[in-house]
């Protein structure tokens, strides 16, 4: 019965550090390191869209030149998206205040 004991309470100790705090909502502020990251992805999404759609145009092989530019539309898509949710999170905190 002791060893049950010191077993569930070893059990217990460790649950905290097994789980992960999930955030439910994002919070309102965005820290310089978060400012950094996400200027980085849009940095790096608008630098591929951009190669990709050269590489395409200097191509000559149709299959390839019909698959950089599906590689240059999909960065452009990532680059918009993240432009969105930064819209609509600007636009909530607008309401917010």
């Amino acid at each position: 019965m002791h060893n049950q004991q010191m077993q569930n309470q070893q059990n217990m100790m460790q649950q905290p550090q097994n789980q992960q705090n999930l955030m439910q909502q994002p919070p309102h502020v965005i820290t310089t390191k978060d400012f950094a990251y996400i200027n980085d992805m849009l940095s790096w999404n608008l630098l591929v869209m951009k190669k990709a759609h050269f590489a395409a145009s200097q191509c000559q092989d149709q299959q390839i030149k019909t698959q950089l530019d599906a590689c240059g539309q999909m960065h452009q898509q990532h680059y918009m998206k993240i432009l969105g949710h930064l819209e609509e999170k600007q636009q909530n905190n607008s309401i917010m205040q």
